[in-house]
């Protein structure tokens, strides 16, 4: 029992940070009132709570999705400091790199009051040289026991420099078959030939901040109205070729959250251009006024909410599935081809997904006309027959699949035209980037990435982060880590102050 009489259910015991001073202290996770909240105490600082998830049930169902990952064996040799000081990644870091970000630099053509990174607040230049980019890249292609394919170059903005084209085509020659460049869009938006040369360069796809389609939410978070920017970038992407954009809200209380519907009804109709939305729940690291917390934090439940909310119940919390639920597929593919592949088994609270399609004027969910779980039971029972004295080969698996499969598809609620059976089984036997563009490139995919920041940091998810930096000086960082703990840290060490910077590069 709380003091005020409030039932209180612990949940488990991690390890967190003291918002104040950093330092690892005990914290618990528990029950209150139907939502999941930690708690926390620093002996110098004193006692902190935030929420966790707003609704308890669906967290507790998202955790039965857990799936521990093998980790990396190119990892940092000792631990001198713990975690999360000595990010480096150590032996007990359970996910490989799914997706790597590299920082081109932490200047900025903006001056967004929620943001990551500047230098301008920061007072430092970090702009790592082309060399330095490329070696990282190399430590990222060397990863075992499964190299990176996916990279992310951000920043800042990563289009503030004047070779971004030359860093793509460097990525594309080192194997590097996901290459993203996260940006506002503001160079977009003014220059097409540009647009066209970054594309030409080997550009996949574009992480595109859009944070509405009204101006309200642009003026809070991005200091002017962005959207008519947005609005010109996608039009110059779509002239320029580009076939995959992600849109990149993120999500305020009391600034966004009312403008969630309407983004992904913005994206289901362009689909020919945007691929994906990728909602992020505000973190407060950075440049964030952490006084207002309470009243600005906004959980990945809260975001299934305003989906039902805003979608007239088209999309619900039960078509959102925690990352690591797709674990299975990665396992049966590594299975079926004998070798190593990237699996997504980061932890259930990091983000959740869906795939989406476009019935008439109804946005359609897969889980609407797939019995998702039945396909995850069918590929568990079917990877432990592959290989290693298995009971099937390769061409019984197929046939059981071919006949199986075809149950959990509710083909009279199926699109036209997608033939969703092929679909998957190109995917699943081939494992093939294309197979999974091919995919991709059906639908629209809808999902959330809450990144932690001090007042919510949990290492048990940190242990399990699949999404790391890319840093100069050799290591490979967890994404959370990094921007709570050691961002300042580094462009402090390693970037050069902003007035020199400015010397330096005076034409």
């Amino acid at each position: 029992m709380s003091r005020s009489g409030e039932k209180m259910k612990e949940i488990q015991k991690t390890k967190s940070l003291c918002p104040e001073c950093l330092k690892v202290i005990d914290a618990t996770i528990y029950e209150k009132d139907g939502k999941v909240m930690m708690k926390k105490t620093c002996e110098e600082h004193g006692s902190f709570s935030d929420l966790v998830w707003s609704d308890a049930e669906y967290y507790a169902w998202a955790q039965k999705y857990a799936h521990d990952g093998s980790g990396v064996t190119t990892c940092a040799p000792h631990e001198e400091k713990g975690c999360p000081y000595d990010c480096g990644l150590c032996e007990k870091h359970l996910t490989t790199t799914l997706l790597a970000n590299i920082d081109l630099t932490n200047r900025c053509n903006l001056r967004c009051p929620i943001c990551f990174a500047n230098a301008a607040a920061a007072g430092y230049v970090l702009e790592p040289d082309r060399d330095e980019i490329k070696a990282i890249l190399k430590r990222l292609a060397t990863q075992k026991p499964v190299r990176c394919y996916g990279v992310q170059f951000s920043g800042g903005e990563p289009t503030v420099r004047d070779d971004l084209s030359d860093i793509i085509r460097d990525a594309r020659e080192l194997g590097f078959t996901q290459i993203q460049v996260a940006t506002n869009g503001l160079k977009f938006s003014r220059d097409i030939d540009y647009a066209r040369e970054v594309n030409k360069a080997g550009l996949n796809t574009v992480y595109l901040g859009f944070d509405g389609v009204t101006e309200k939410p642009y003026l809070v978070a991005r200091g002017y109205n962005a959207l008519p920017d947005k609005l010109k970038a996608l039009e110059n992407m779509r002239a320029a070729g580009y076939t995959s954009v992600v849109l990149v809200p993120v999500l305020v209380k009391g600034v966004s959250d009312d403008q969630v519907g309407d983004i992904v009804r913005f994206g289901m109709n362009n689909t020919d251009i945007i691929k994906g939305i990728n909602f992020q729940p505000v973190s407060f690291s950075g440049r964030i006024n952490k006084d207002e917390l309470s009243s600005m934090r906004i959980t990945i439940a809260d975001l299934a909410r305003l989906l039902e909310e805003q979608t007239d119940g088209q999309i619900g919390k039960e078509d959102l599935y925690p990352v690591p639920a797709v674990s299975c597929f990665s396992s049966f593919i590594e299975a079926w081809k004998q070798e190593a592949q990237i699996t997504l088994t980061c932890h259930p609270t990091c983000g959740v997904g869906t795939y989406l399609f476009k019935v008439g004027d109804d946005i359609l969910p897969i889980t609407r006309f797939v019995d998702v779980d039945g396909l995850f039971s069918l590929l568990h029972d079917l990877q432990d027959t592959l290989g290693n004295g298995g009971k099937l080969n390769k061409a019984k698996v197929i046939s059981h699949l071919t006949r199986e499969a075809p149950k959990l598809i509710d083909n009279g609620k199926a699109p036209h035209g997608v033939n969703l059976r092929n679909l998957i089984l190109g995917v699943l036997t081939n494992g093939t980037v294309g197979d999974t563009a091919a995919f991709h490139n059906k639908t629209l995919f809808l999902g959330a990435m809450h990144f932690m920041d001090p007042y919510n940091f949990d290492l048990d998810r940190v242990r399990r982060c699949g999404i790391h930096y890319g840093l100069p000086d050799g290591r490979i960082v967890p994404f959370c880590s990094y921007n709570a703990v050691h961002r300042p840290i580094f462009e402090k060490e390693y970037g050069i102050p902003l007035e020199e910077w400015k010397k330096q590069n005076r034409d």
